[in-house]
């Protein structure tokens, strides 16, 4: 099966989430004027759209896996992104805004110009 993995996440400000994109995570739209954004992420398109209902979801819209968990963190912090602190249990706990699982790999949430929760994580 040949296939392309591709995600959507909504704005209420297409304009501002494309910013945001750029100034915070550094990705360009492959066409900035069109009517939804889209971007090539690794092997995977990540699109952008129009909407009212951007940012109501609670749960994690996207993860991001990076190679390099806590300097890619320690970037995304310089540019003034928040993470959030979650406390579900034992089991799920972040602790300094990272959630450590028993087998080492770490996760930090956060939430885009749109409010649209955003994952971190370290590559698998």
């Amino acid at each position: 099966m040949d296939f392309t993995l591709m995600f959507h996440l909504a704005a209420s400000e297409l304009n501002r989430a494309k910013s945001w994109y750029s100034e915070v995570l550094g990705w360009e739209p492959l066409d900035p004027d069109a009517d939804e954004l889209l971007y090539r992420v690794g092997g995977a398109l990540f699109g952008v759209y129009q909407s009212d209902n951007a940012g109501t979801n609670k749960a994690t819209a996207a993860r991001v896996v990076v190679n390099d968990f806590d300097a890619t963190r320690n970037e995304l912090l310089s540019k003034g992104v928040v993470f959030e602190d979650y406390d579900l249990g034992d089991d799920f706990r972040t602790v300094g805004g990272v959630l450590v699982s028993p087998d080492g790999e770490k996760t930090s949430w956060f939430k885009d110009s749109e409010g649209n929760i955003l994952a971190l994580g370290s590559s698998f």
